[in-house]
């Protein structure tokens, strides 16, 4: 990457001078005159082939100056303000530093005077939850909760209608079974992963932390702490809440932390006390000051107070707090006092959780969901308009009807009798057809599509493919709700460094004193002695090895010849920010030095300068030791120009400013060194997984910070780009040649497409990607595009386009595409995940989270896949299956005079959805595939069918419902006619139905299961079982009305013939259209399904199997 910070870093507090002795070398004499800014400059993994592009030019540059040229002209130009501009971080960066805390926006804390902080303001405790409920407050707020969800306050309402005597069709338990059922298996989860939760808390709140109380150190539980205490943090322990750093164990206030807890980053980060705390001993001198900082916020980077202690006022930024979940290190004690306690902590303010998300397929689900609910209000419409006509015809013989009986003669005087009138009685008909019909509306549905995404995310994890052995870290699902997504996707956003790239640097090569060391021939660093040091009679040893010049190995260890080369080495070794620290080994005189910083450029450059003998050795914010060929030289840093530095350091208004202009006075009259080249190689199988990516008819988006030439070289190393692609390249200066540049791109655009097309029918071609362009755009010109009009066109060019590739972007103009991308087209909800190599940050904050950029191709192209044609499956399928049903007591209502009394018993139809049929589809939902890994790796176009919404989609879900009428005729006339003769009761029928429905739907189940194991076996041919058993058990009951009614039919061979002829008749319309479908019009899947079975593609040996075209569907 390219890299333009300096490496003379001043540090956040500059001793002062009687502090420092004066008898030791001055560091910055003699590199005063010849300090750099030495830019880093690498060329990405040459080892990777670049397939069919042109020649390019030589990347890597030693000449900084046009880098810097440019990022100015860059910022000069950008005077129009805007949300996404590349002005915005430094802008807001500013605007902080210059803002005065107001009395109003404050909070004050008086140092070591908890009590009298606490009872003037209030400030929140140290305890923490992370629950949701209470024992008290689970039952109402997880219920309130739960009926967020439109269904189950539909099936409330169902229950409750049902209570009414004039509309009791089932019994009151009964009726309320389903959604109790539901509510109930919801709740135990809830209450199980809050429980969990609240575990969590209480060991976290009963850790115990020193704090000075009365002028002692004691120990006090983490939520007894309030704020305003002093507390004492020892070495690898853990900072109970955010405090500012008074003292710490290094005599210049110094204090090293890890902030793994906080943002998963394990490289050391320093934190320094003001002088002014740093020599005052808690527990010996009476400290009190008055702190006024801002008040909590979640911006873990930032901080700004001031602190009034011994009647001076001294500043206080983010290099002089810890938060709460960081460890010490490397530092024996630090001491300070608690500003923000509990859930005011930046760390609790941003644990609020990942949003919350809803897939596409769910949404379009619902949709479905409301299409059968208008079905359900024609068929209660249909019961009750014809309830209606048969009143009116019978109407004078209402009298002695069974069910409409007007007169009631048990007292002896004629008197009205359940009946309330034609009107109401048609509307009393139509709530009970809602009643009768209620589970047209899958209430199991919600509770089978949790535990599916269950199961889809442990076999995610589990994957062995995406577990990553460097870093030991296996794939993490942290969105459930959109396993399904990821067979959809159609834009992947990604960064270069951490997600392309390893975010490991290694020094190459440099360029010294205008002499170029890049071509000569590199060795392994050795175990030599050259390359360690000795102290106390310890060999310390670079714990990283780095290839070495042979030349320029030479020139280090030579005296006048070598002159810039040492002093090359030597800035490398102590212009930086690099912590050495000290690691034991199994051999006794052997100790490891492991250089800890924030930039990985750093750690790169400080371990080859010391495979050239120049070993860091120590470093305190006073001084730093460096072994220099085997000699070991001390260097005190000292102040520049100390007073304007302090008075710059200690502003409280505009400080960002102050310090700059210090920094551009210190920093003149420096001669270049040299420069050196640092690579951060490709991460394993990026290239093959972006060609995957592309070929699956992915968009693929590459944002990167890097300026143009070295984006495009990126871009041809990992196959973003090839030769075969046009580019078109956007890299503008102003609003107006911005908008004349895309207007042509989308004219140039178009005529590749047609030309494409043409093609493409001419040869039959059947690529995943309908055009060959590529967009190569700069972030100056993102400037003048984004949040104006010219965003349009940008997107409908972005969208002609295979691939886009951002250079020079900032990380707000990151946040800003695609953010266009999704104003643009809402379909697409963003799916963020994250690579273990870049900021943990980013993977903690993600959906998923995974080890390497190649494990994205088997989580999208088969686990995605899998998922999607799962979930989608399931959903159809659940919606057949209950529709068939109700369809079968609406026929039954339509041959009793619209009475809607049931043949089937009310335990029967309440079971039907929960215990009868709800396991297999759970069942298939997890194990079932439509294709091996192999299959959908080796051919990525397969991934089309999510984008092209093959497996889920409005022409299926009306497909379904023809066939599920078809079905319900079949399985309910078959019996009516075989019995139309005979004298067999309701119940004996409705048995029959109950055990004919359950059947046919497991059977049509069992036609689509495409692998099959035990599992599946056990769940469909189980539930079979389970029903029949449940038949038999609610008839062996004398409660019931249909007692002993299932032995009387089962002994009768029409009844098993009208089991075999229901399944037979109602599967055949379905299996003639499906073996025409799939002989005649067979979709990809199938095409490659069939090619499965015959070994491997063995029969279609190395010929290619055509595929259909990824287009995207129609938007609606």
């Amino acid at each position: 990457m390219d890299s333009n910070r300096p490496l003379l870093i001043p540090s956040p507090r500059t001793p002062a001078t009687q502090d420092l002795p004066y008898n030791t070398p001055d560091l910055l004499k003699p590199l005063s005159s010849s300090n750099p800014i030495i830019p880093a400059v690498s060329s990405m993994d040459s080892t990777n082939p670049i397939d069919n592009c042109p020649p390019l030019p030589h990347i890597t540059s030693f000449n900084s100056s046009s880098s810097l040229q440019n990022l100015s002209s860059i910022q000069s130009k950008a005077s129009v303000p805007m949300r996404y501009g590349s002005r915005g971080a430094d802008s807001e960066a500013l605007s902080i530093s210059q803002k005065e805390i107001n009395d109003e926006d404050a909070r004050l804390i008086h140092v070591n005077d908890a009590g009298k902080t606490n009872d003037k303001f209030e400030f929140a405790g140290n305890s923490i939850r992370t629950g949701k409920y209470s024992i008290l407050t689970f039952f109402p707020r997880n219920l309130f909760e739960q009926f967020h969800r439109v269904a189950y306050i539909y099936f409330l309402v169902i229950a409750v209608l049902n209570q009414l005597p004039q509309l009791a069709v089932f019994g009151r338990a009964a009726s309320i079974l389903p959604l109790a059922f539901v509510l109930l298996v919801t709740a135990v989860k809830d209450a199980y992963e809050d429980w969990r939760r609240h575990q969590s808390d209480r060991i976290e709140n009963n850790r115990l932390a020193t704090v000075l109380v009365n002028d002692q150190y004691q120990q006090k539980k983490w939520k007894d702490i309030r704020v305003g205490e002093i507390i004492k943090i020892s070495a690898s322990e853990t900072i109970p809440c955010d405090m500012v750093l008074l003292s710490t164990s290094d005599p210049t206030g110094v204090a090293y932390i890890q902030t793994i807890n906080l943002d998963g980053e394990s490289n050391l980060k320093t934190r320094y006390a003001k002088q002014e705390t740093l020599s005052k001993i808690p527990d010996k001198d009476k400290i009190t000051g008055l702190i006024k900082c801002e008040k909590p916020n979640r911006n873990i980077y930032g901080f700004q107070a001031n602190m009034e202690i011994d009647e001076k006022r001294v500043s206080l930024g983010p290099s002089n707090i810890i938060l709460r979940g960081c460890e010490i290190k490397n530092t024996s004690w630090v001491v300070g006092v608690a500003v923000y306690a509990g859930q005011e902590t930046k760390a609790m303010l941003n644990n609020s959780g990942a949003p919350s998300k809803r897939s596409r397929l769910e949404t379009r689900m619902n949709r479905e969901i409301i299409l059968l609910s208008l079905f359900l209000v024609a068929l209660c419409t249909v019961v009750s308009i014809c309830a209606g006509v048969w009143l009116r015809r019978y109407k004078d013989e209402l009298d002695y009807l069974p069910f409409f009986r007007k007169a009631d003669f048990s007292e002896g005087e004629k008197d009205t009798y359940n009946y309330s009138g034609w009107g109401l009685e048609i509307f009393f008909i139509f709530l009970m057809s809602v009643i009768v019909f209620q589970i047209m509306i899958p209430i199991s549905l919600y509770i089978s599509m949790e535990l599916v995404r269950v199961g889809q995310a442990y076999f995610m994890i589990r994957d062995t493919r995406m577990y990553d052995e460097a870093s030991d870290s296996r794939f993490q699902c942290r969105a459930l709700n959109i396993n399904e997504d990821l067979g959809q996707i159609k834009y992947v956003f990604s960064d270069k460094t951490g997600t392309l790239t390893e975010n490991k640097m290694e020094f190459q090569c440099a360029s010294i004193w205008g002499v170029d060391y890049s071509d000569g021939k590199t060795n392994a660093q050795g175990e030599q002695a050259g390359y360690s040091a000795q102290v106390d009679r310890q060999v310390l040893r670079p714990k990283m090895k780095v290839k070495v010049d042979p030349e320029l190995l030479r020139l280090s260890k030579s005296g006048k010849e070598g002159k810039h080369v040492h002093d090359f080495f030597l800035a490398l070794a102590a212009c930086n920010t690099i912590v050495p620290l000290v690691v034991e080994t199994s051999e006794p005189t052997l100790r490891l030095l492991d250089y800890q910083g924030e930039s990985p450029d750093e750690q790169a450059l400080v371990y080859a300068a010391a495979a050239y003998g120049f070993v860091l050795i120590e470093r305190t914010s006073g001084h730093i030791v460096i072994d220099v060929q085997g000699e070991r030289h001390r260097y005190n840093v000292l102040g520049f120009a100390r007073s304007s530095y302090e008075t710059a350091s200690t502003a409280l208004i505009g400080r960002a400013a102050l310090l700059r202009k210090v920094a551009s006075y210190v920093e003149t009259n420096l001669n270049i060194l040299g420069a050196s080249g640092i690579e951060d190689k490709l991460q394993q199988g990026v290239p093959e997984a972006i060609e995957s990516l592309r070929m699956a008819g992915i968009k693929v988006w590459v944002l990167t910070g890097d300026k143009q030439e070295t984006a495009i070289s990126i871009g041809y190393s990992s196959r973003l780009l090839t030769g075969k692609m046009t580019q078109i390249i956007i890299n503008n200066n102003s609003k107006e040649s911005c908008k004349k540049s895309l207007e042509d791109a989308l004219i140039m655009s178009k005529k590749l497409m047609t030309v494409s097309g043409a093609a493409n029918k001419t040869e039959g071609s059947s690529g995943a990607s309908v055009s060959s362009v590529a967009l190569i755009i700069d972030g100056t010109s993102l400037v003048y595009i984004l949040d104006t009009e010219l965003e349009d066109k940008l997107f409908q060019l972005a969208s002609k386009c295979s691939v886009v590739l951002c250079c020079r972007v900032a990380p707000l103009q990151k946040a800003g595409i695609v953010a266009l991308i999704k104003k643009q087209d809402r379909r697409y909800d963003p799916c963020h995940w994250g690579c273990g190599q870049e900021g943990r940050q980013a993977v903690m904050a993600s959906d998923f989270a995974m080890g390497q950029f190649r494990f994205l191709v088997p989580l999208l192209l088969v686990h995605g896949h899998w998922n999607y044609q799962r979930m989608g499956y399931m959903i159809l399928y659940n919606f057949y299956r209950n529709a068939v049903f109700v369809l079968v007591l609406f026929w039954y209502v339509l041959f009793t005079c619209f009475t809607l009394t049931t043949a089937i018993t009310e335990w029967s139809s309440v079971l039907y959805s929960v215990l009868y049929t709800s396991l297999p589809t759970i069942i298939v939902g997890i194990l079932d595939k439509d294709l091996g890994r192999t299959s959908l790796l080796k051919y990525p176009q397969l991934y089309g069918a999510g984008q092209r919404e093959e497996i889920y989609n409005a022409k299926l879900f009306w497909l379904t419902i023809m066939d599920t009428l078809w079905q319900s005729i079949v399985a309910f006339f078959l019996p009516l006619l075989a019995y139309w003769e005979s004298t067999i009761d309701g119940s004996s029928i409705g048995d029959l139905w109950t055990l004919a429905v359950v059947i046919l739907v497991n059977v049509h189940l069992a036609m689509d299961v495409i692998r099959w194991t035990w599992i599946t076996h056990a769940s469909i041919w189980g539930s079979i079982i389970a029903t029949c058993i449940c038949v038999i058990v609610i008839d062996a009951m004398p409660m019931f009305s249909g007692y002993w009614a299932i032995f009387h039919l089962a002994k009768t061979g029409l009844f098993w013939l009208c089991l075999i002829g229901i399944s037979v008749g109602a599967m055949i319309p379905r299996f003639v259209v499906k073996l025409f479908v799939q002989y005649y019009r067979p979709s990809d899947i199938q095409i490659a399904r069939e090619a499965e079975k015959f070994g491997n593609f063995r029969e279609f040996g190395g010929a290619e199997i055509e595929m259909n075209p990824i287009f995207d569907p129609p938007r609606r």
